[in-house]
């Protein structure tokens, strides 16, 4: 009796379904972005125009779209609108998550590498546990944290360190606060998972060799963890640029980001294409450096081989 044999998918469809998968959801959601970025409007409702004149032939595209993010168009100084301002602004607080992230999920991660195994687990399931709860409502929680009468001034003027409540609330810091408290499990994880593999008995040879505790850290634990921070760096920073809902329930008229701005371009001045340039260009800051970055250290590891 002939045996029925099933088909086992093979290494070129297993290979194919991330590259189909980015082409789906990554590649042609760009390219609908780059295409309406480059339309003409005009006083038309829809931004799905034809960038190309059907008599003639010839393409109609609006490079005022891209050239009005970086300079006014009355003519002011290059570099000098309120877009640029808005994509420098959250760079720097993307940064600065960024850090705060590192400060605090580094030490919170090098403590569940190095507690026993059979506590591992409890750690982790406190550090994935926001994950259970909706992010608006975890973000709204802090707006009863930190608003005037909030946990935090309440506990104060009980304390007695202060007899009013101290102005928190949208500001730089509450913006922050927000930023960090959402993204720390993203700079957790993988920091996590690079140094529970490292081999502790590196910083024990260190120490029989004569190196201080902070200077076995430094150049033992640091350098092998260097791939986990920079993980967790980008997993932090990148969302953190496009940042749109925390800026909006804890930040300031002050504390305008380039998430913001895209919102009200899109559905405030319905102006579709000027909104998916600002994304465009959003994106070529993040992922130019990265692949430069991934470029250079690929190519030295080569060379290290």
């Amino acid at each position: 009796m002939a045996s029925l044999k099933i088909p086992v998918p093979g290494r070129r469809f297993v290979i194919s379904v991330p590259y189909v998968w980015l082409v789906l959801f990554f590649f042609l959601p760009f390219l609908i972005l780059l295409y309406i970025s480059f339309v003409d409007m005009g006083n038309d409702i829809h931004p799905f125009k034809p960038i190309w004149d059907t008599e003639t032939g010839v393409l109609k595209l609006k490079y005022e779209n891209y050239w009005s993010i970086f300079r006014r168009d009355d003519g002011g100084a290059l570099f000098e609108t309120i877009y640029i301002e808005a994509y420098l602004r959250s760079i720097w607080y993307a940064l600065c998550t960024a850090l705060l992230c590192l400060f605090i999920g580094y030490p919170f991660s090098y403590f569940i590498a190095r507690a026993r195994p059979t506590v591992r687990p409890a750690l982790l399931m406190m550090v994935m546990l926001p994950f259970w709860t909706s992010f608006l409502l975890r973000v709204y929680a802090w707006k009863g944290i930190l608003a005037d009468q909030g946990i935090v001034n309440q506990t104060l003027m009980w304390l007695g360190i202060t007899s009013e409540p101290i102005f928190m609330l949208y500001t730089n810091v509450s913006m922050l606060v927000g930023m960090t408290y959402v993204y720390l499990p993203f700079m957790i994880l993988p920091l996590y998972a690079n140094l529970v593999k490292m081999d502790f008995r590196l910083l024990e040879a260190a120490y029989d060799l004569g190196a201080s505790p902070f200077k076995a850290f430094w150049l033992v634990t640091v350098p092998l963890s260097k791939s986990g921070i920079v993980a967790g760096f980008m997993l932090v920073f990148i969302p953190s640029v496009g940042e749109f809902v925390i800026p909006s329930l804890l930040g300031g008229p002050e504390n305008l980001m380039i998430g913001r701005v895209v919102w009200d371009e899109m559905f405030t001045s319905n102006n579709w294409p000027r909104a998916t340039a600002l994304a465009v260009v959003m994106i070529a800051f993040i992922v130019v450096p990265l692949a430069i970055y991934y470029h250079y250290t690929g190519e030295s590891a080569d060379d290290r081989k």
